[in-house]
């Protein structure tokens, strides 16, 4: 699903919400959970899981197309951990 749809089904599932507010809502709240990632801080979504940031360690890789080697620096790197309800619908889909 990407976000235009989710904008979509909230309006389906909330027809007393005007269009432009949905919108608003849904951009608000992604751009609340990039702020909080960028300041370092852990975004806990209940039901759903938690988001934090996780670090990958330099390393060497070869170039496919070109076969050279090359380093690639130390980075940072967004994690999520699912909830135990998210977990479990999941599972009893399966």
């Amino acid at each position: 699903m990407v976000k235009s749809e989710l904008i979509t089904k909230l309006k389906e599932t909330h027809p007393h919400l005007p269009a432009k507010d949905v919108e608003g809502m849904v951009s608000r709240l992604f751009d609340l959970v990039t702020e909080a990632l960028a300041n370092g801080e852990r975004v806990e979504l209940r039901g759903l899981g938690t988001f934090h940031l996780g670090s990958r360690a330099a390393r060497r890789m070869v170039d496919p197309r070109t076969g050279l080697e090359r380093g690639l620096p130390p980075r940072k790197t967004v994690l999520f951990k699912p909830g135990v309800w998210f977990k479990a619908s999941r599972n009893e889909q399966s």
